[in-house]
């Protein structure tokens, strides 16, 4: 079965629903997130903070950052209260 193409028009908007999981929109970002996990404490305020949804946590478990789609905002640096998140430019 053959993927549905993305659909994006001029000036990158995407009109159906669902399909920005079709395109990885990360490779355009100048710094990434970076966790320190001897820092982080897994109080899961960055992932409550991403406009992108695109931090992932599970109990037990490091978070993670699918830098597929990571536009390297910095918005869960800036809110992390242990400081465990740094912006590392790429």
């Amino acid at each position: 079965m053959k993927s549905p193409q993305p659909e994006v028009i001029r000036g990158g908007a995407i009109h159906r629903v669902g399909n920005t999981i079709l395109n990885k929109t990360g490779g355009w970002r100048t710094f990434k997130p970076v966790i320190d996990e001897d820092v982080c404490n897994r109080c899961r305020i960055c992932s409550q903070f991403c406009p992108d949804g695109i931090v992932y946590w599970e109990k037990g478990k490091p978070v993670v950052i699918d830098y597929d789609f990571c536009k390297g905002c910095g918005i869960c640096a800036k809110e992390c209260p242990e400081q465990a998140i740094t912006m590392t430019r790429e």
